[in-house]
């Protein structure tokens, strides 16, 4: 774990304390506590270590300082036009059916208080393979150990999923949600950690004022007294709608004689030994 209820794990400050002891959330979420997982019993644990990089895993990790929602604005909306945001918006297809709830809807608004436009905007933390709850309730039962605590070598270790979290939340977020703004003519904002966006098809780019999509890349940088990580601004990539889903939706082939030969691997496990030759049998399914 990176953070619990918004501090290092090695933080062991007043503040970090506090935090922990009420369970709170510092970072804009709907009300001051942490509602991860469970109300009354929250997961708070708003980033994993992987590779020495710290991840998101919390939505609301992304609020902190409302970074997100300013940049979105600049993106969606021209220079000096007054709006605001709407969170849990739900969107329905013409029939009627729901397509999902849009995280945060950004508004612009006239003088007379009356809409003139929208955009959305969505927030895609990682999700988790392995048990994250396990660690996190010894973690907070080892009160003044925090600096000595370490997980390595336990059973279903956690760490980052990002096949899961494109496959099964980002890209259906993207593509069924965003074909409807589309068709509207409205844009679309991501917001998403850097390392999660390497893990994605290369995109074809292009200039702003083209874009369908800004896909907004953060990272989590560390104070220089290590007493807190802030979200900073990795930079921001636009893409068309159409180009950006069919790289992500349809990946590049690999070589079928490689899949063949592990499937040949497997055969040969099975058969205990009494295979059939390799090259004969790719010549026959190439054919």
């Amino acid at each position: 774990m990176a953070e619990v209820f918004g501090f290092p794990i090695v933080n062991t400050t007043k503040d970090a304390k506090r935090f922990r002891r009420n369970k709170l959330c510092p970072f804009n979420n709907k009300v001051p506590s942490c509602t991860k997982d469970k109300a009354k019993d929250p997961l708070g644990v708003c980033s994993i270590f992987s590779e020495g990089r710290p991840v998101i895993t919390c939505p609301v990790r992304f609020r902190e300082g409302w970074i997100i929602v300013e940049q979105a604005a600049e993106f969606l909306f021209e220079e000096g036009t007054s709006w605001t945001c709407i969170a849990e918006v739900r969107l329905v297809d013409k029939h009627g059916k729901s397509a999902g709830n849009i995280d945060i809807v950004l508004v612009a608004y006239d003088e007379q208080g009356h809409i003139v436009d929208f955009g959305s905007l969505e927030i895609q933390a990682v999700y988790i393979s392995g048990n994250i709850r396990s660690p996190f309730e010894t973690y907070m039962k080892s009160t003044g150990k925090a600096r000595r605590f370490n997980w390595k070598g336990k059973p279903n270790y956690p760490k980052p999923d990002y096949l899961s979290s494109s496959r099964k939340r980002l890209i259906p977020q993207v593509l069924y949600k965003g074909g409807i703004l589309k068709a509207w003519g409205k844009k679309q904002a991501v917001a998403l950690q850097s390392s999660f966006f390497e893990t994605l098809a290369e995109m074809p780019g292009v200039e702003r004022e083209e874009a369908d999509i800004g896909w907004f890349l953060y990272e989590l940088n560390r104070q220089r007294n290590g007493s807190k990580y802030h979200l900073v601004s990795e930079g921001v990539v636009y893409t068309k709608f159409e180009p950006a889903l069919e790289k992500i939706v349809n990946p590049e082939p690999g070589r079928i004689e490689d899949f063949v030969e592990i499937l040949q691997q497997k055969l040969d496990e099975k058969l205990d030994g009494n295979a059939p030759d390799t090259a004969a049998l790719s010549d026959t399914i190439l054919q």
